[in-house]
């Protein structure tokens, strides 16, 4: 019995056959056109046949089976929603699920937002494939480290420059930046004044720079933050560097971005070479530790 692809294998070989085809002028991937193409011609008696949008309250995007009497399977996003990278992801993420789950869920799959927050859903494991597929496929690494160097340290424009690259959110790339980063780095996103989700780099991680988020009441961000701050902002952008006792017990710079038209702020935080002697001392707890590191970002990648 073959063993089945991984979803990093899958976006390998795909991402070997649109190197082949397109150049160096492939990007973004026109997932709408690379599903349906790929599928006709691997699978021809079970093709995706139908990507479309549709009103989809609660749901980020489905794969559904076509109805009885009728061939393939159908792509669903969200019409609704405003930004185009989410919705290019949502579209990879649905992609994934057909080439990696649909011989196990004949009936389709809905992803909502809750299926994608809530890791210890049903879902759990095939959503976190189904992310890891999308993000190899849109953003491979090779590619992604010529454009921001491991040792760099961006702002949100450098990494806003990616992002348009490669047809996706500022925040999806940026979770895919801090995968491979040297540099001890902390992404925040939040919500009226408290902090919604981080991620943390694995450098900042394992020196104890993260913030415990599940399960936990909601912290507050520092007043002299950015986002608490609006008259710092410039175009709703600014950098500001911080003293110890701010956002961590050593210095960091911040770079943080307020969207009006999402209602949320990311600050993206750059911590110095080096642990300080404070965050060396404290080990993170193993259950949160092997959580953050086990997984694969689930809704954040789609803001």
């Amino acid at each position: 019995m073959t063993k089945p692809k991984s979803p990093q294998r899958w976006a390998y070989d795909l991402t070997i056959i649109l190197n082949t085809l397109g150049g160096d002028d492939r990007f973004p991937v026109n997932v709408r056109e690379l599903a349906q193409d790929f599928s006709r011609q691997r699978f021809p008696d079970d093709p995706i046949s139908l990507v479309q949008g549709r009103t989809l309250p609660g749901f980020e995007g489905a794969l559904i089976k076509a109805p009885p009497g009728e061939k393939g399977w159908g792509i669903f996003y969200n019409s609704d929603t405003a930004s185009a990278g989410r919705i290019n992801f949502t579209l990879a993420h649905e992609f994934g699920h057909y080439l990696l789950h649909r011989q196990d869920h004949p009936d389709g799959i809905r992803c909502s937002t809750d299926d994608m927050e809530r890791w210890d859903s049903q879902y759990r494991q095939i959503e976190k494939e189904a992310n890891e597929f999308a993000a190899n496929l849109l953003m491979p690494l090779d590619d992604f480290r010529r454009q921001i160097a491991p040792k760099a340290q961006p702002d949100l424009d450098a990494i806003g420059a990616c992002a348009d690259r490669y047809g996706v959110s500022l925040i999806a790339a940026t979770l895919r930046w801090l995968q491979y980063t040297e540099r001890r780095t902390v992404l925040v996103k939040s919500i009226d004044g408290f902090i919604h989700w981080a991620w943390s780099s694995d450098p900042a991680l394992r020196t104890g720079a993260y913030f415990k988020t599940s399960g936990r009441p909601p912290i507050e961000i520092p007043r002299s933050s950015i986002p608490a701050m609006d008259a710092e902002l410039v175009r709703r952008k600014a950098t500001r560097e911080h003293d110890a006792g701010i956002w961590f017990k050593e210095p960091c710079i911040e770079h943080a971005l307020v969207s009006e038209v999402h209602d949320f702020a990311l600050s993206l935080l750059h911590l110095g070479d080096a642990a300080s002697r404070f965050e060396l001392s404290e080990e993170p707890e193993q259950e949160t530790y092997d959580r953050m590191i086990s997984r694969t970002p689930g809704s954040s990648w789609f803001g």
